[in-house]
């Protein structure tokens, strides 16, 4: 039996099987956000959205942040916001493997973030594999951009619209395509 809390495995990178005595608590709480993401994605009033957002996190949401809802979390703790974001509509945050998104971030409609994935292997692909995202200070993540587990996007750093992002992207680089490749730097 695990002694350690099933989040802080999932933080902290474990890989976890679907046999594991906790899993069915990430479904759990994933239902507890539900809750308050039907109302945050209701309202109108940008404080109340923060709020929502807050209670969501857990964490301190800077009012310099705004959110254009629709969003969409799967669970809510792992994600740390800066101050001066910008998510727009219709955007995806799968953060059982942590989600950071430092300062000044934009975020473009139907981005996804994707801190969670399985292994290629038929026999455990039920299994779930956690690796962190990260956004640096003034990153700019286009339109319908995907950010799959593990990647670090850098300061100053633009992912053009439509992208696959699946390895770090450097400081001061615009990346795009699918796989995303350098198209130039700043």
């Amino acid at each position: 039996m695990q002694t350690t809390d099933i989040f802080e495995r999932l933080k902290n990178g474990e890989v976890i099987s679907p046999n594991d005595p906790q899993a069915c608590k990430m479904r759990e709480a994933s239902y507890k956000t539900k809750e308050l993401l039907v109302q945050m994605n209701n309202a109108t009033d940008p404080a109340v959205i923060r709020d929502l957002l807050r209670r969501i996190t857990g964490s301190e949401i800077d009012e310099s942040v705004a959110v254009f809802t629709p969003l969409y979390i799967n669970y809510g703790k792992h994600i740390k916001i800066g101050k001066n974001v910008f998510i727009n509509f219709d955007c995806t945050f799968l953060d059982l493997g942590g989600i950071t998104i430092e300062d000044n971030v934009l975020i473009a409609p139907k981005v996804s973030l994707l801190s969670e994935g399985h292994p290629t292997a038929p026999e455990n692909r039920h299994a779930l594999v956690p690796k962190a995202i990260h956004i640096k200070n003034n990153a700019w993540i286009g339109a319908g951009a995907t950010i799959l587990p593990g990647v670090t996007i850098g300061e100053n750093a633009i992912v053009a619209a439509g992208a696959v992002v699946s390895k770090d992207v450097s400081d001061n680089t615009i990346v795009g395509g699918i796989p995303a490749k350098i198209i130039k730097t700043i």
